[in-house]
C-alpha cells in the first residue's frame, strides 16, 4: 500500500494500492471530509491511474489545492517512486 501525506488540505493521509495493470484500488483518505472523500474513492476504484492523475490535477479548494488534486500528487509520487526517481 502507498501512503502520501497531503499539503494544503484537510485530509492527513491518502493510502492506495496499484495493480500490475496500473489499476488503483483501496483508496483511503485519512482526515478531511468523510462523505466527498468516499465517493471520490470510489469513483477511481479499478481506474487506470494515469487517466486519474490527468483528470483530477489542478482541482482547486482552499489553498490552491484540495483532495482530488493531492491524489493525482499522490499518484505522481507513486510513479516517480516506481521509476526510481
Amino acid at each position: 500500500m502507498f501512503t502520501y501525506s497531503p499539503t494544503g488540505t484537510c485530509s492527513r493521509q491518502i493510502l492506495f494500492d496499484v495493480d500490475s495493470e496500473n489499476k488503483i484500488h483501496n483508496v483511503r483518505f485519512i482526515g478531511g471530509c468523510s462523505g466527498n472523500l468516499q465517493g471520490i474513492a470510489r469513483l477511481v476504484e479499478g481506474k487506470d491511474i494515469n487517466e486519474i492523475e490527468a483528470l483530477l490535477q489542478g482541482v482547486r479548494c482552499k489553498g490552491n489545492t484540495s483532495c482530488p488534486d493531492q491524489l493525482s500528487k499522490a499518484i505522481a509520487a507513486y510513479k516517480a517512486q516506481k521509476s526510481g526517481n
